[in-house]
């Protein structure tokens, strides 16, 4: 009787070690799969015509951006179902002009250990 106990008990320890394993395999290949798919994503994206200047929000669902495609700015509004061309600006239409650098990715690359000790910087200490 005291032996069938004992038996259970270390039964139950390894099908949690199991699930513990399994779970941890779980998000390991969650992450794996996170991380490529974002590398993917950010060389689809890179290198393109199309580039968002600025986006500024009106509405909930009601945008206006600036957009460069190619060498032309337009101004298009983007709501819920529709997206028009409002107007197409010329280079010296625009205030801030962005450089090649900021469309090469590095603000988009920074890890959030970089971002958590900027914000650091920046608040007061008591």
């Amino acid at each position: 009787m005291i032996l069938t106990n004992i038996f259970s008990g270390w039964g139950s320890f390894f099908q949690l070690i199991g699930v513990l394993l399994v779970f941890l395999f779980v998000l390991v290949i969650t992450y794996a799969t996170t991380r490529w798919i974002a590398g993917y994503q950010q060389g689809v994206m890179k290198n393109r015509n199309i580039q968002v200047i600025e986006t500024f929000r009106v509405n909930n669902n009601k945008y206006i951006q600036v957009l460069q495609v190619g060498k032309k700015y337009m101004v298009i509004s983007v709501c819920k179902d529709t997206m028009n061309i409002l107007i197409e600006l010329s280079e010296d239409d625009l205030i801030w002009k962005p450089s090649e650098g900021e469309f090469q990715g590095s603000k988009v690359n920074q890890n959030f250990q970089e971002i958590l000790s900027r914000l650091k910087e920046k608040i007061p200490r008591k």
